[in-house]
C-alpha cells in the first residue's frame, strides 16, 4: 500500500498547482492550501500580486504570465490551477486572451463570476473604492462589469462557495440577495460552462482553509468533479 502511494504522488510531481489568493490578500492566505497541495506531491508556485494597485487586465497578464514561466521551469507536463475570489476572474481574464497548455483542472473558492453587490453599494464611497482598487471597482454587476463581460468558461472549473457569514459580515451580507458568504452570493459565483458546483457552510474570508473545502479541491484535481 505504501509503494502503490507513493508511485501515484511521484506520478503527479510533474504537475504544477498555481494558486491565486483574492483581492487585498497575499499568497499567505493560502498557505494551508499550498501545503495540502505539497503533500500530495504536486509542484506549487503560490504567488502574491498587488491586487490594490492595478486593474484586472494588467494583474492577470502578469501574475499568470509568471506562474505559467515557474512552472515551465520545473518542466510541469500540467497545469492546474486553485483561486480564491477575484483570483479566479484573473484567470478567467487571462484565459479569454491566451491560451494555457497543457492545462487541468481548476478550482475556485467563492469567485465573483457575476460580480457582487457589495461593489454597486460601496464603490461610490471614497473609501470602500480606496480600499478596493483598480480591479475592485471592476467587480460589480452592471454593465461595466468584468466578470459579467468574460464569456462562459469552456475549460475544467469545479466551483466551492460558502452561504455562511459571520457577525463581522453581516453588513455587508444583508447587500447582497439571497445566501451568500458575506461578499458573494451562492448565485454570482456559478458561471456557464462549470463541471460541478458546490456549497458549503464557509464565510468568504476563511473558506480556503477549511479542511473539507481542502479535500474537495484535491478530490477535483485528481478526478475533475468532486467527492459526492
Amino acid at each position: 500500500m505504501a509503494l502503490t502511494y507513493l508511485k501515484k504522488k511521484q506520478a503527479r510531481y510533474s504537475d504544477s498547482v498555481i494558486i491565486l489568493h483574492g483581492l487585498g490578500r497575499t499568497y499567505l492566505s493560502m498557505l494551508k492550501m499550498e501545503s495540502a497541495l505539497k503533500e500530495e506531491g504536486y509542484r506549487v508556485i503560490n504567488l502574491s500580486y498587488p491586487s490594490r494597485k492595478k486593474n484586472i487586465a494588467q494583474l492577470a497578464d502578469e501574475t499568470i504570465s509568471r506562474g505559467i514561466e515557474e512552472s515551465h521551469q520545473h518542466q510541469s507536463n500540467t497545469i492546474h490551477f486553485v483561486t480564491h475570489s477575484m483570483g479566479g476572474i484573473l484567470l478567467r481574464d487571462y484565459l479569454s486572451k491566451h491560451e494555457i497548455q497543457h492545462l487541468g483542472h481548476t478550482v475556485m473558492l467563492s469567485p465573483p463570476n457575476k460580480g457582487s453587490e457589495l461593489v454597486d453599494r460601496l464603490r461610490n464611497n471614497f473609501f470602500f473604492k480606496w480600499v478596493l482598487g483598480p480591479a475592485g471597482n471592476e467587480l460589480g454587476t452592471d454593465k461595466s462589469s468584468t466578470p459579467k463581460n468574460l464569456q462562459k468558461v469552456d475549460f475544467s472549473v469545479g466551483i466551492i462557495t460558502g452561504n455562511k457569514n459571520t457577525v463581522f459580515d453581516g453588513y455587508f451580507a444583508n447587500m447582497i440577495s439571497g445566501d451568500n458568504d458575506g461578499k458573494v452570493s451562492v448565485e454570482s459565483a456559478r458561471v456557464n460552462g462549470m463541471v460541478d458546483f458546490l456549497v458549503t457552510p464557509n464565510n468568504h474570508t476563511l473558506i480556503m482553509n477549511d479542511s473539507a473545502v481542502i479535500k474537495q479541491t484535491l478530490h477535483f484535481l485528481r478526478k475533475g468533479r468532486f467527492k459526492r
